[in-house]
């Protein structure tokens, strides 16, 4: 795959990932567009259902008002002008004019002829407008005479009625003369209404979809204009937690999101020159530490070789020294070694920190280094050795010695006898140590393998609430034990001389008891460096990238 797709694809996943982002369940921004969305809806159906009522109303009762005057005039200057008992002719030609006014309904009119039979007249025809089409109950409201009274002075009055057929609304309605003799009805279709008031809903239905629309462009804008500042303000704390307090906020307006971002200016310039002044007191901390440690090496080479001398005095049998004061020399002799070792680890600490700590690689047989550190300090008769010779491993050999010392100098002090120390070899990189001290898979694989090396004891084990804390500084299980000879910085010398090389230490208690050290170290310490060096290149050009 060339570098060109791999860039295509990682942009098109991030492009990918920040849309999905923004559309996710829980994003301010969709929901900021649901809830415009739905104050629009519902402003907009409310109004356009209060519209279409409003017009629905005034356009059907303005038709119907115009149709009922209209008839009722008919009625009354047409059929009022009709005999009691009419004909049938007189009735059709009756009708047939009363159709011709300017409303155009049809007309049916019924009455007796002079022989006391019902004869009708319709505008229609024989298959138009007839009695079956008109409603029951508007026929018996209409022949009904009402009674009269102060407060209704007619027997009879014009009655209406809407209905529907074949999907087509009709407005009936019917009426008799007050004399009596002739009953009239009228059909008028409103079906052109009907389509003025079905255009005036799908036009309110657009207006209303616009709407919806609009006001999602309108929380978008809006979301835009409000989630930019935060998420620049989200992008320069992310910098701010990596490290980079030099991050600040362009500030424009005066909202309450520019309030914010002065805000974070403020935080992270306080934060900034917080952690200037903690640097500053540390670097001058270590200084100190470190200058105290030169200072005290000078008196103590010239203390050290008196102490010597005293030593050599206290061993040989016919020295000088008064037996009253020998438990004080032996005392000023081990308090001197220790002093003396104190400002040595003191002096590696020191260089640890400041980051001058450097390896001098040579190739070792790991048996080999290990017999020379327990021969050295007379541990042989303590220590039982399990390394077969030939793992070679090219490390810092005295850096190496300096974990050794350490770790079974503190199993023979803490533990119990006999400390046990292993060794042996594991394929592939530093899978735990490397992972755990922050280096990358691709160093750990350069490495060629992974030597292995467990220092066990016999004792007690290592009480759970300290196993946390056994690599830190000067730290003391108890506050109230007896004071040590060590100085409290072995085992982290120890694990720092891991991390440089690219390895780790792990403390643990053994379940057949006593205390487990476990060290790994990469066989090839250059190969891991180098493996390292093109993975952190490797990772600034992905980030360049992005």
């Amino acid at each position: 795959m060339t570098q060109e797709h791999q860039g295509g694809s990682r942009g098109w996943s991030a492009a990918r990932k920040g849309v999905w982002s923004r559309l996710r369940l829980t994003s301010l921004r969709l929901r900021l567009v649901v809830v415009f969305g739905l104050v629009a809806l519902t402003a907009a159906v409310s109004a356009s259902g209060i519209a279409y009522w409003l017009n629905r109303e005034s356009v059907l009762t303005r038709t119907q008002d115009a149709v009922l005057r209209d008839f009722e005039k008919e009625m009354q200057n047409r059929a009022g002008a009709l005999p009691v008992h009419p004909t049938q002719d007189e009735l059709q030609r009756t009708a047939g004019q009363m159709a011709n006014s300017s409303q155009r309904f049809t007309v049916l009119l019924v009455a007796e002829n002079p022989e006391g039979q019902t004869v009708y007249g319709s505008s229609g025809g024989l298959n138009g407008f007839s009695l079956g089409d008109v409603p029951e109950s508007l026929r018996e409201t209409v022949t009904e005479r009402q009674k009269i009274t102060s407060g209704n002075k007619y027997p009879h009055h014009l009655y209406w009625q809407r209905i529907v057929e074949d999907d087509t609304p009709y407005l009936v309605a019917g009426t008799k003369l007050i004399g009596g003799g002739t009953t009239g009805y009228m059909l008028k279709s409103l079906e052109p209404e009907a389509k003025d008031l079905n255009s005036l809903a799908w036009s309110l239905g657009i207006a209303t979809g616009l709407a919806l629309i609009g006001s999602a462009l309108l929380a978008h804008a809006a979301a835009t204009t409000v989630l930019k500042p935060v998420q620049r303000l989200g992008t320069a704390a992310r910098r701010l937690g990596e490290g980079k307090l030099d991050t600040r906020l362009r500030v424009s307006g005066t909202d309450e999101l520019a309030d914010l971002s002065r805000t974070f200016n403020k935080a992270a310039e306080a934060l900034e020159k917080r952690v200037a002044d903690m640097a500053a007191r540390d670097d001058a901390s270590r200084r100190f530490v470190a200058d105290m440690s030169h200072e005290l090496r000078t008196p103590l080479t010239a203390i050290t070789a008196v102490t010597e001398v005293l030593e050599e005095e206290l061993e040989f049998e016919g020295g000088g020294i008064d037996p009253m004061i020998q438990p004080a020399v032996r005392l000023v002799v081990s308090e001197t070694r220790r002093l003396n070792d104190l400002v040595e680890n003191l002096m590696e600490v020191t260089r640890f920190d400041a980051g001058t700590a450097r390896l001098v690689l040579d190739d070792v047989d790991v048996a080999d280094q290990i017999t020379a550190c327990i021969d050295a300090r007379a541990w042989l008769d303590a220590v039982e050795l399990d390394a077969a010779r030939g793992i070679h491993a090219r490390i810092d050999p005295r850096r190496l010695d300096v974990i050794l010392a350490n770790l079974i100098g503190n199993a023979l002090k803490h533990g119990g006898s006999p400390v046990r120390v292993s060794v042996r070899e594991e394929p592939g990189g530093v899978a735990e140590g490397a992972e755990a001290a922050g280096e990358g898979a691709e160093a750990a694989d350069a490495s060629g393998g992974t030597v292995v090396i467990q220092v066990r004891d016999h004792g007690p084990g290592i009480p759970e609430d300290v196993l946390p804390h056994v690599f830190d500084r000067f730290y003391k299980a108890s506050a109230s034990r007896p004071r040590s000879e060590g100085s409290g910085l072995g085992l982290s010398i120890a694990l720092e001389n891991a991390h440089i090389h690219g390895g780790e230490i792990i403390a643990a208690n053994s379940p057949e008891g006593g205390a487990v050290f476990t060290l790994r170290l990469p066989r090839d310490v250059s190969a891991a460096e180098s493996g390292e060096k093109s993975g952190d290149a490797g990772n600034e050009g992905a980030e360049g990238d992005a």
